[in-house]
Parts: C-alpha cells; sequence; structure tokens
C-alpha cells in the first residue's frame, strides 16, 4: 500500500490539474498564500484539488476528493499575492481534510495507482490508443498549434495513461467533467473518455467553420449589392437625380475662389479631377477628400488688419506684466521698428498705385471718350486692389525682421509677454509645444503615402487660427530631440528664415505657402541647448528671475485676484496681508519666476474658501503668523550668509534656471601625502578650477603669507555642498582660492562677503554670466558686500535699484583684491597685500594683474 502523506492544500477554482502538467497559478486567499509559504518551507509538495463550487472561503465540504501531488517549480511575489508554477505528480485520494496555523488547509492523501489493461500489449488497447493520438494530432493543427510541437508531444510521451492526462488537460470541457477523467483510475476508460472528448472539440470546430464559411458568403453577396446600388447612384446621377456632382462643383467654386499660386492650383485641380474619378467608397477617395479639405481650410488670403499704437502697447505690456522693464522696452522698440517698417510698405504700394491708376485712366479715357462709368468701375476695383496689396505689404513688414527668442527659468513670463504682442498688434495667437518634439515630420508634416498622413504642426497651428498673418509661438525650442525620423530643428531653419519661408512647402500638402506674414516668437529656458545655425536666426531676449519684492507686487496684482476668482471669493471674503505674502515667497517657494507661488496662493484661497462655505466664518484675513497653520512647514530653506567668519570656508554665488542663491566653499588643510581631493560631484571646469587655484597658492606662497613647509607633505580637501547636486562652471574660481588661502594660512574669510568670477593661473580675475540672477540670490541669503570681476560691472545696470542701493560692489581685476577684501583683517596698500601680525604690519608681497608665474616677487 502507498504511504500516505500530510501535505498542504491548494484549492482551485474552476481549474483541474493533472500528472504531468505544468500550470501557472496565481494565488491570493490567506489561506492559500499560507499553504503555498509552508509547501516552500518544506518539500515544495502541495494536493492541488478542484472545488466543487466557486466560493472565497474553501471548506473540506467543497473539495473534490480526488486531486493530484503538485511540486511548486518557482513561486513570485506579486501585488495582491503569488504567482504559482506547479507541476503535477501523481494522483492521490485525500483520506481526511483539517485545518491548520491561521487559515489553510491540509489533507492527509495517498496517491492512487492506475490501473493498466491485462495484457498491457492487448491489440484492442493499442488502437485505441493509436487511434486517440492521431486524433488529438488532428484536434492541435485544427487550433494552430506547430507541427514540430506536435511531434515532440506524441514522440517525447509513450504512456498511454500519461499522454490521455496531457489531452484531458488541454480539452475545452467544464470543470466537473475533467474531474470525472482525472477520477478515472483505469487506463483503458480514460482513453475512450478522452477520445470521445476529441471528437466533440473537432466536431465543434467544423462547426465553427462552416459558420464562418456562410458569413463570408454573405458578405460577399452584401458586397455584390453595394456594387449595385454603386450603379444605381450612378444611373441616378445620369438622370440628375443625385447631389454627388453638385458636391464636386461646390469643392471646384471653392477651390476657384481661393488665391492660390499658379503651381499650386494646377496642383489641387488635379486631386479634384483624381477624386471624381474615384469610387465613393473606395479608400483614395477619402484620402483625397480629406486633402482638399485640409487645402480649403487655410488661411489662403485671411488676415487681420495690423495696427500698432505704441501707447496702447506699453499700457498692454504694463497691464498684463510687473516688472520685466528691460524686456518691455525691447518689445517695444521692437514694435516701433515694425510700425515704421509697416507705414513705408503701405506707403510704397499706395504710391505705386496711384501711377498705375493715373496710367489707365488716360488710356480709358482716350478710348472711351466721355464713358465717367466706364472709368469708374474699373477704378473702384483697383482701390479694392490696393487695399489688399496695402494690407499684404503691412503684414509682411511685421513679419519680416530678426525672430524674438525669449530665454528664461519657468514662471518668468515669457508666454504671456508673447500674447500681448499678439493683443497689441490685433492678431490671433497661436502656440505650438515642441518639447520633446523628435520627428521632422512634426514640422513638416507627413507624406500622403503614409496611412495617417497629417500635416505638420506649422500647417496645423495656421489653420486652427484661421488668418495668414498669427503671432506663432514656438515654445521650448531648447526641448526639440533628434532621431532615425529626422532632425525637427533642421525642419525649423526653414520656417524661420525670411528668405526661405514665403514658399515653404509641408510634405503632405505638396504645394508651397507663404509664411512671410507669420510673426515668429520662440521661448526656451536653455540657450545653450539650441543648435546653433537655429540660434542665429533668432534674437535673444533674457528673461531673469523676479526679486522678492516684484514677487510680491505680482501676487497683489495679478496672482491673488485671480486665486480668488477661480475659487469663488471676492475681495473682501479673503485678504492676505504683505507679512504673508512675503512669508509664502521666502518659506514656501525656491524659483525664478511665480509659478510655485501662485499654486501656495491657491491652496490659502482653497482652505479660506472651505471655512466660508462651510459657515465658520464669513471672512478672513490671513496675516503671517496663519501661514504656517494652513500651508504646513517651510518647505524651501535657502542657503544665509553665515553667522561667523570661519577659516577655510568662502561664500560663492551660482545661478541655476531657477534662480541665483549662495553656496560656501569649503577647505580643509591636513598632513598627508601630498594630494588635491574634490568632493560634491564638481564638474571638469570646475576641478580645474580648483587646481589652478592650488598651483597659484603654491607659487605665491610668499606673496600669501604661508610659509614653504605648510606646502610640503599636505593633503587638501575642497568640498562644496550639497554633495547630491552635480555642478560645474568656472565663476567659483576666485571662491575655491580664497578658500583654500584661507585654509593654509590659517586666516578666516568674512561671512558677510560673496564672491563670484573666474581664476586664472596668473590670477587674473576673468568676467562671468549670470550677473544679476546671482547678486539677487545673495541678496535673498542676507549678503551685503558682493566680489565680482571688474569687466561684469557694466552688469549691475541690470539690477534692481532699491537691490543695488542696499549693496557694496567690490569689482577687482586679480586675486590679490579679491583676498585683501575677503580675508579677515587684511588690506591693500600701494599693491601690497598687508595681514595685522604681532607687531609691526609686514607686506606679504606685492600683486600685479598679468604677472607670470616665474617673474621675482615684488616687495
Amino acid at each position: 500500500m502507498a504511504e500516505r502523506l500530510k501535505l498542504p492544500v491548494l484549492p482551485l477554482r474552476d481549474t483541474v490539474v493533472f500528472p504531468g502538467v505544468g500550470v501557472p497559478i496565481s494565488a491570493g486567499r490567506p489561506g492559500t498564500v499560507e499553504a503555498i509559504q509552508e509547501a516552500l518551507e518544506g518539500d515544495r509538495r502541495m494536493f492541488a484539488v478542484c472545488q466543487r463550487e466557486n466560493v472565497d472561503d474553501a471548506t473540506p465540504e467543497v473539495l473534490y476528493q480526488t486531486g493530484v501531488i503538485v511540486r511548486v517549480v518557482q513561486a513570485q511575489r506579486v501585488r495582491g499575492g503569488l504567482q504559482l508554477l506547479i507541476q503535477g505528480e501523481r494522483r492521490a485520494l485525500a483520506l481526511s481534510y483539517g485545518r491548520s496555523g491561521e487559515a489553510m488547509l491540509v489533507a492527509v492523501v495517498q496517491p492512487v495507482e492506475e490501473r493498466l489493461p491485462d495484457p498491457a500489449d492487448d491489440a484492442a488497447f493499442l488502437a485505441l490508443d493509436r487511434e486517440v493520438r492521431r486524433r488529438a494530432e488532428e484536434l492541435g493543427r485544427r487550433r494552430g498549434i506547430p507541427q514540430d510541437a506536435l511531434n515532440q508531444l506524441l514522440e517525447g510521451v509513450e504512456d498511454p495513461g500519461a499522454f490521455a492526462d496531457i489531452v484531458a488537460f488541454y480539452l475545452e470541457m467544464p470543470a466537473a467533467e475533467k474531474q470525472e477523467l482525472l477520477e478515472l483510475n483505469a487506463v483503458e476508460e480514460r482513453l475512450r473518455r478522452v477520445l470521445v472528448a476529441v471528437e466533440r472539440d473537432l466536431v465543434r470546430i467544423e462547426a465553427q467553420q462552416e459558420i464562418q464559411q456562410k458569413v463570408q458568403e454573405e458578405l460577399g453577396e452584401k458586397q455584390r449589392e453595394m456594387v449595385l446600388r454603386e450603379q444605381l447612384k450612378a444611373i441616378q446621377r445620369e438622370l440628375g437625380e443625385e447631389d454627388e456632382a453638385s458636391e464636386i462643383e461646390e469643392l471646384r467654386a471653392r477651390i476657384a475662389s481661393l488665391e492660390l499660386p499658379e503651381e499650386a492650383r494646377a496642383e489641387v485641380e488635379r486631386e479634384l479631377g483624381r477624386l471624381e474619378r474615384a469610387h465613393p467608397q473606395s479608400a483614395e477617395h477619402q484620402v483625397i477628400r480629406t486633402y482638399l479639405d485640409w487645402v480649403l481650410d487655410l488661411p489662403w488670403s485671411e488676415r487681420t488688419e495690423d495696427r500698432i499704437v505704441l501707447s496702447e502697447a506699453e499700457e498692454i505690456l504694463e497691464e498684463d506684466h510687473y516688472g520685466l522693464e528691460d524686456v518691455k522696452d525691447r518689445i517695444l522698440e521692437f514694435l516701433a521698428v515694425r510700425k515704421l517698417q509697416m507705414e513705408r510698405a503701405a506707403g510704397s504700394v499706395a504710391a505705386e498705385g496711384e501711377v498705375e491708376a493715373a496710367a489707365g485712366g488716360e488710356s480709358a479715357g482716350a478710348g472711351a471718350g466721355v464713358g465717367e462709368s466706364a472709368a469708374g468701375e474699373p477704378q473702384a476695383a483697383e482701390g479694392s486692389d490696393g487695399a489688399e496689396g496695402r494690407a499684404r505689404a503691412k503684414a509682411r513688414a511685421v513679419g519680416r525682421g530678426p525672430i524674438l527668442l525669449f530665454v528664461g527659468p519657468p514662471g518668468v513670463g515669457k508666454t504671456s509677454i508673447a500674447k500681448s504682442i499678439a493683443r497689441a498688434l490685433g492678431r490671433k495667437y497661436v502656440r505650438i509645444a515642441l518639447g520633446g518634439a523628435r520627428d521632422e515630420a512634426d514640422i513638416r508634416g507627413h507624406r500622403r503615402t503614409y496611412v495617417g498622413a497629417m500635416p505638420g504642426r506649422i500647417i496645423q497651428g495656421l489653420k486652427q487660427a484661421g488668418t495668414k498673418n498669427p503671432v506663432f509661438l514656438l515654445d521650448e525650442v531648447d526641448k526639440l530631440g533628434v532621431s532615425l525620423q529626422g532632425d525637427p530643428a533642421s525642419a525649423l531653419l526653414e520656417v524661420l528664415d525670411p528668405a526661405q519661408n514665403h514658399a515653404f512647402v509641408d510634405h503632405y500638402l505638396g504645394i508651397p505657402f507663404d509664411l512671410s506674414e507669420v510673426l515668429f516668437i520662440a521661448t526656451a529656458n536653455w540657450r545653450d541647448q539650441i543648435p546653433a545655425p537655429l540660434l542665429d536666426r533668432m534674437e535673444l531676449v533674457d528673461f531673469s528671475g523676479y526679486t522678492e519684492l516684484e514677487k510680491l507686487e505680482i501676487a497683489k496684482r495679478y496672482l491673488l485676484p485671480r486665486q480668488r476668482e477661480e475659487n469663488g471669493l471676492t475681495a473682501s471674503e479673503l485678504e492676505v496681508t504683505d507679512a504673508a505674502l512675503q512669508r509664502v515667497i521666502s518659506g514656501y517657494t525656491r524659483e525664478a519666476g511665480v509659478r510655485q507661488l501662485e499654486r501656495e496662493l491657491g491652496k490659502l484661497a482653497r482652505k479660506a474658501a472651505r471655512r466660508i462655505a462651510g459657515g465658520e466664518i464669513e471672512r478672513i484675513v490671513i496675516d503671517e503668523g496663519d501661514v504656517q497653520p494652513m500651508l504646513g512647514r517651510p518647505r524651501v530653506h535657502p542657503e544665509r550668509a553665515a553667522a561667523a567668519d570661519a577659516v577655510g570656508v568662502a561664500t560663492g554665488m551660482y545661478y541655476t534656471p531657477m534662480g541665483g542663491d549662495i553656496m560656501f566653499v569649503e577647505a580643509s588643510a591636513s598632513k598627508g601625502k601630498d594630494a588635491l581631493i574634490l568632493t560634491g560631484q564638481l564638474g571638469d571646469v570646475m576641478k580645474e578650477s580648483a587646481r589652478a587655484a592650488l598651483t597659484y597658492a603654491k607659487t605665491h606662497h610668499e606673496r600669501l603669507g604661508i610659509a614653504e613647509d605648510d606646502l610640503k607633505d599636505v593633503e587638501i580637501h575642497i568640498h562644496v555642498p550639497a554633495g547630491a547636486i552635480p555642478k560645474d562652471g568656472p565663476s567659483a574660481g576666485i571662491t575655491m582660492a580664497t578658500a583654500l588661502v584661507s585654509a593654509l594660512s590659517r586666516r578666516p574669510v568674512r561671512n558677510d562677503v560673496a564672491m563670484t568670477g573666474e581664476v586664472t593661473l596668473t590670477g587674473r580675475v576673468l568676467p562671468i554670466g549670470g550677473v544679476k540672477e546671482k547678486v539677487l540670490g545673495a541678496y535673498r541669503a542676507g549678503i551685503r558686500e558682493i566680489i565680482l570681476p571688474r569687466d561684469n560691472e557694466a552688469d549691475l545696470d541690470d539690477l534692481p535699484v532699491e537691490v543695488r542701493e542696499r549693496l557694496t560692489f567690490h569689482p577687482v581685476t586679480e586675486l590679490g583684491e579679491v583676498l585683501a577684501i575677503a580675508l579677515r583683517g587684511a588690506s591693500l596698500q600701494e599693491g601690497a597685500l598687508i595681514f595685522p601680525e604681532a607687531g609691526v604690519p609686514a607686506p606679504a608681497g606685492r600683486f600685479h594683474a598679468g604677472t607670470m608665474l616665474n617673474s621675482p616677487c615684488g616687495a
């Protein structure tokens, strides 16, 4: 008698496992998961048995007695449970079921032996086995199983009982019938039952094929009926009873009314002829009709009347934006130039029209004698053509000229300025976002040979605008990608080139379209990421970040009223004090623009709206102390000026698209192997600046008051927090040099001074970029003295007046001046760097801009 086993139970719903079959199972019920875990901790064997009823709580009463001993081959945790692969091993009979653990079932099972016929080589049994294999092979072919897989199964499984089990598992039959096959221990009877089920599946497949054949025949009849109906329509057209011809004539009339170039008109009329010949139900008919609809919907001659009144334009810019004075001045200069060009172009066209009208009037008078009406009508037509010509000339004058490129951090008003320009010109406004565009077809469109072809974004935008002279914003041109489908940045070259865009050809249209009247404006966050040929076609307008005072005014004038309106509040119901706004700006936002500020004000407005709608209060005034209870703890912790002087710690300044800020450069020197260690994810340029600073300190150690012994066997470590943020750029050069000299000379660096500038091996301080943003960041951090290259002194004019008045600037040309200002107690007297030592002050050396490394030191 077979050995009895106690195994965890794997209850299955609507699934019967057979010996020799691998089955993927998903388990999620707690009891099942616990049983699987028990098996995995043991010999990985379980008793898989089907449920009589599809219920969630598997109890012994709903389980069959006969099942299969399976082995867990693979188990993987997934969301909601486990994913298993089990392999059936032997039939078994459950002698008893019981509970164990928290929820799992266990069973005492006894393996069941198969009963083969006696004798095993009985001719009838062998014939039955061969017939089952033959019909199973036929069923597999009907189901689309590859012949190689069928041969492998037929040749690899020689045992009749095992083959019957495999076939039974894959049959389409209810779980109860499969359970009956599982419970059959007699192999011969099981083969007979499997053969009957296989034959039943074959009959069902044949019936399905007959039904499909009949459906195909019916579809053929419908196709014939459709052809006859089309012939009937042709007869009706001949009798004048069909409006198909009228639709073609309508298209022809619309095409005739368009002001198309000759080349374009010939192509469109050719496509119209193809449409006439194409079958209305054919795919070609739909493609041609879609193409003609695109051509007819484009604004070939529709344009808005340009009007530029500089006083009104200035009012619009002031109304829509606070701050950005330099940008507004540049926009007004741009509009002023366009106004003069527009007036000159319109005057030239008018003068030419008068000359032609005079010549035409003389010839008409000579030919018609006293016929005033004959001359009058042509004069009216010429007057209409003259007005059209002047409008066209004015539009082209506005469209020509440099294309503006607005570069700046997110949220500083680049897109809204473009809207204001469209409003000032009285033009339609269209925006397309080019961020992530990787296909040339995004600009030029797809050729009509492709299924689902469409025009490019330029043509789509013109159709959306409905005029041929809109203000067209190309947003995020610095985020264009490149792929195997082409380079969209290269495709933009034709669009933005005034010498080419008067005959722009979209691949879908295949005919030229005049873009010379479109006023293109582009925006970007990073200038360096724009391809040089594309950048060469545009004129740069820099958008820097707002100061905290500007953000305060923007919040009061624009953001807070907009959030009141969006949240259903009035000015009397929600009031936010200036102190509260300042708290939100400094503690909850860190950006050059104002997008996050508007989101935070939106939170305040929603919380106020909830309290007012709930009847708690009728109005609310939010002061500085109310901000944290409503918005939570401050999420922005910008760097602040150091509290005290420190040796080896200098304050630098940096710039990101989110604005400027300060950073601390830390340097320390300790005895050890001569080495320079740089940490803080520094880029190659910053590493080179650190090496240059160290070389300068070693070469000029006498001038810097550094003992020669302090430079021997010394390990220098320079670190720039925060370590998780990559950093690069040349502007930290003098900051690194100051921290390094401070660490080697053991003299503290002033905590109230911040600096920026590139340093050379000879000690010269070179100019850098982003001065305005860096100074504003230092100002916000509490710094009141700034060291910067003398060549950047002109950039200070870009700073707001209130910031310039509260800061002290030190323009420098060489590193000695930097150290004299930054090191506490140092001074520069008659070209010598003086440190107050004990006793009489002694000169540490003279510094001369441009002194070579090997030149003798001045005393």
